[in-house]
């Protein structure tokens, strides 16, 4: 009988270590290298991806990160996984956009024609369809024209793109929204339109969009949907693994059946994690990882990190009720060695503060505090808001 291997958390969290570039032997120099090795820099919070990148770098600063987006364009915020903004480079786009922004599209297209119906643009589905194909040509002639341009602009551009609909009709939370503003989610999900450098500074939430052609002169590569699955899953798998089936289904947004069908391409290991369930690891990814030298990290809110399982005892411990919010979206955390011993925020004066959630000893805190002070220049005159997100418990606390 072979025994199956097992992989216990202290493998987990030295992978996690050199693979998401945490230690500091595994520092980059190139935010497009962190945002690939990481797969996608979570991108829903604009000031995620540049400290996501930043504290993965051994120097630098917003301007590298400023000019790998919007001068270099070496890397490109798409519409991704769970309907969620993603940041990653151009090789990675693709995979991302056929696995994923593709059946995002089609949903946002089926909801966005739905709107129009009970708005009575035209009479039935061919003609709903009719005005739609017309409403995305002027939308994609004026962001050619325009080079960089916000969906107030867009919507002034032909009247189809101000037209209002109704959002969530008939609720409590009813709104109204105009047509420029939901078509450029759909030709975001469809790799058409990109967001670009954001009105404001770099924590800002208005983005100016552009045709995707200013990234892509001959737009993403069109890549067989199955073969996209399986090699995201692979790449995920690089990077997370050992993860489990559902840890995977949860961060793609997929169906169950999508995952098993990825992963059997793969012809995944299977091993037993310490704690309790199956993880998967590629066959060529067997071996046993060098531990790094004792490391901290200061991970702001909605890092790629820790939203990169959805089973996370392992790293997380107790911690979760104080550290994410109602939503599972987490706040920025500390981490000592693989784990989230606490959180940390900026008091009322723009100070980081820090808040342990156990007893990590006096070498883990000096090397918190040696981190808070990396990380502070970039904050200067910066104030970080839970604008996408609910505030967490331990961000409450801190910043009370």
């Amino acid at each position: 009988m072979t025994t199956r291997m097992r992989v216990d958390s202290a493998e987990r969290r030295a992978r996690l270590a050199w693979r998401h570039r945490l230690a500091v032997e595994a520092r980059s120099d190139d935010p497009v290298e962190v945002a690939r090795d990481l797969v996608a820099l979570h991108g829903t919070d604009p000031s995620s991806v540049h400290l996501g990148a930043l504290v993965r770098m051994r120097a630098g600063g917003v301007a590298d990160v400023e000019g790998a987006l919007y001068e270099d364009r070496s890397l490109l915020r798409l519409l991704g996984m769970r309907r969620t903004v993603f940041v990653t480079s151009l090789d990675v786009a693709p995979v991302i956009q056929a696995a994923c922004s593709r059946a995002v599209a089609v949903r946002e297209r089926r909801n966005l024609a739905g709107f129009l119906a009970e708005t009575g643009v035209a009479a039935g589905a061919a003609g709903i369809e009719e005005w739609l194909a017309g409403a995305e040509r002027a939308a994609l002639d004026a962001l050619e024209a325009g080079g960089e341009i916000t969906a107030a602009e867009l919507a002034a551009a032909d009247p189809r793109l101000s037209t209002e609909i109704v959002l969530s009709k008939g609720k409590s939370y009813e709104g109204r929204q105009k047509v420029a503003s939901r078509l450029l989610l759909l030709l975001a999900a469809e790799g058409l339109a990109v967001r670009g450098r954001p009105r404001g500074s770099w924590t800002s939430h208005q983005y100016r969009w552009s045709p995707l052609t200013r990234w892509c002169p001959d737009g993403l590569a069109e890549l067989d949907t199955q073969e996209a699955e399986t090699d995201l899953a692979r790449r995920w798998l690089r990077t997370f693994g050992p993860g489990t089936a559902d840890d995977l289904r949860w961060w793609t947004g997929w169906t169950k059946t999508r995952v098993k069908r990825a992963l059997a391409e793969l012809r995944t290991v299977e091993a037993d994690l310490e704690g309790g369930g199956t993880g998967l690891l590629l066959p060529d990814d067997l071996e046993p990882t060098p531990a790094p030298a004792p490391w901290a990290a200061l991970l702001p809110a909605l890092d790629s990190t820790p939203m990169g399982w959805h089973a996370r005892d392992w790293y997380l411990g107790e911690h979760d009720s104080r550290l994410f919010d109602r939503a599972g979206n987490i706040g920025p955390s500390v981490w000592w060695n693989g784990r989230i011993v606490g959180g940390w925020a900026q008091d009322a004066t723009g100070e980081i503060v820090c808040r342990y959630l156990e007893d990590v000893g006096r070498d883990a805190e000096a090397a918190v505090r040696a981190e808070a002070e990396r990380l502070a220049p970039l904050l200067t005159g910066v104030r970080l808001t839970a604008r996408t997100r609910g505030k967490t418990w331990l961000e409450e606390e801190l910043t009370a």
